[in-house]
Order: structure tokens, then sequence, then C-alpha cells
């Protein structure tokens, strides 16, 4: 599934097929290398936190000391990872990645991740359908980098942006393992671009990374996943190894790298 399709998901409007629209619920997602109902996330994610309880309180602290990061660079680098499309993940990863990954220069590896993340979107949207908790701007009044608009009619817990981002970092690692840490520091940066932005609490990011991670365990050994594993990385490997293609800006990584290393709260 594309990431535009799984932004639409997040707002309850997917694009199904390549000539219609149509209405989906979260948690509908077409399933690829994972079988529907073959996996319960529910029985491993923990309970969304109430609003007394311990993690309940801590959400609500963070959200809260959180927005003194409006208007700064990295509330900046929160409104950028607001975006799902393929082509601004692609471009979200390069710095990570050593190249300037595209939707064009790497289709087979973009199919797999738009592949796998239907399953992990699918996992995270039962969850998010299951616990209907609310996002944190709703419990206590703040700035979100967003508009709330686009976030009307979808849950707090957990959340779907950190799924997608971490569902990009952990196969981009897989695929270029000597460039594993800054790429798994980027997807965790992404997820917490969520708390920055004020669209999902502290918790609701953690959840989002732990439903990806195991829903791709539950998939990995699929013959399919592995025949197109095998693919996204001879693909990046034959990009990597071409003086040809292009490599981002190395001021903007470095600035990129800073604001991921800048601890939230």
């Amino acid at each position: 599934m594309s990431k535009s399709k799984f932004v639409a998901s997040c707002l309850v409007l997917a694009l199904m097929g390549t000539a219609a629209l149509a209405e989906v619920r979260e948690g509908d997602e077409p399933p690829h290398y994972l079988p529907a109902g073959g996996f319960d996330l529910l029985a491993i994610l923990p309970p969304a936190p109430g609003p007394d309880d311990a993690r309940g309180k801590a959400d609500r602290a963070i959200f809260r000391q959180t927005r003194k990061l409006v208007g700064t660079p990295r509330w900046a680098l929160a409104t950028n990872d607001v975006k799902l499309d393929d082509a601004d993940m692609a471009h979200d990863f390069s710095c990570a990645l050593g190249i300037a990954l595209t939707p064009q220069n790497a289709p087979v590896t973009i199919r797999l991740i738009d592949a796998v993340g239907s399953d992990t979107a699918r996992a995270t949207g039962i969850a998010k359908r299951y616990y209907k908790r609310q996002r944190p701007y709703l419990i206590d009044r703040g700035p979100v980098c967003q508009p709330a608009s686009e976030l009307k009619g979808s849950y707090d817990y957990p959340s779907g942006h950190t799924t997608a981002g971490w569902t990009w970092a952990m196969l981009l690692a897989e695929i270029a393992p000597d460039r594993a840490t800054p790429i798994l520091a980027r997807g965790r940066a992404f997820g917490e671009s969520r708390i920055v932005c004020g669209a999902h609490n502290a918790s609701a990011v953690e959840g989002g990374r732990l439903s990806a991670t195991v829903t791709l365990t539950a998939l990995s050994q699929s013959p399919a996943f592995q025949h197109d594993l095998a693919a996204a990385r001879a693909e990046i490997d034959a990009l990597r190894r071409n003086p040809a293609t292009p490599r981002p800006d190395a001021a903007a990584c470095r600035q990129e790298a800073a604001l991921v290393a800048q601890p939230i709260f």
C-alpha cells in the first residue's frame, strides 16, 4: 500500500485500486505477506493507558512539556514528517541511507515497503479501532503541527504514522545493514515527531513501533516476502555502488542528524 493511501486510511478514506475512491476503516487495509486474521496484535500490545493511570498521566505531562518545541527546528521536522507519500518517505530516509532514494530509482524497494506497510497498518488500525483512545490535544488543549481536521475520526493508540516510519526503518536497515544505525535513528525520530506535533501521545508512539516490529516479525518467514526482500536488497546495493546515483546534500544531512539526536523531553 502506498504511503499516500496510508495517510488516507488514517483519515478513514483510502484509495482502493487505481480508479476509484472508497471509504475504508483503519484496520481494513488489504493483506499482502500476512494473511488477515493470522496474527493477533491485541494479545501482544499493552492496553491503551487510562486517563488516571501512571502511563496516562505521563502522556499528559509529555504533551504539555513538548509544546515548548512549537516554532523550533524540531517542530519543522515534525511538520515535515506528517507527509507519508512514497516520495516524501524516501526523501526522509535518504540521508540515513546515504543515497537520494526515490520511487523512480528504487521501484522494487518501494513496492516491498508498500506491501509490508499494508500489513503493519492493518494491525495498527485494528488496535486503534479497539481502543478508541482520544488524541492528546483533545484532552489537554495545545497546538498541533497539522490541521486537526486531518485527524478527525482517527484515534491515538497505537500511532499509525509511527508504524509507517518504523516499517520503513526496519526494512531499510535489513536491506542496508551497514547503515542500520542512522536508518533506525531516523525511524525512531520519525515516531517522536508525532509527540512533537501533538498528534499522538508518547505511549501511542511506543505502541506504533511495537506494532510494526511484531507484525514484520510475524510475516518475515513468508517466501514471497523473502523473495521480494532479496530483490530490494539487490536494487539498493546496485544504486549504492553506482557513482552516478545522486547523494543527499551533506549540510542538510548534518542538520537532520542533529535534530534526530535531539532529546524532545
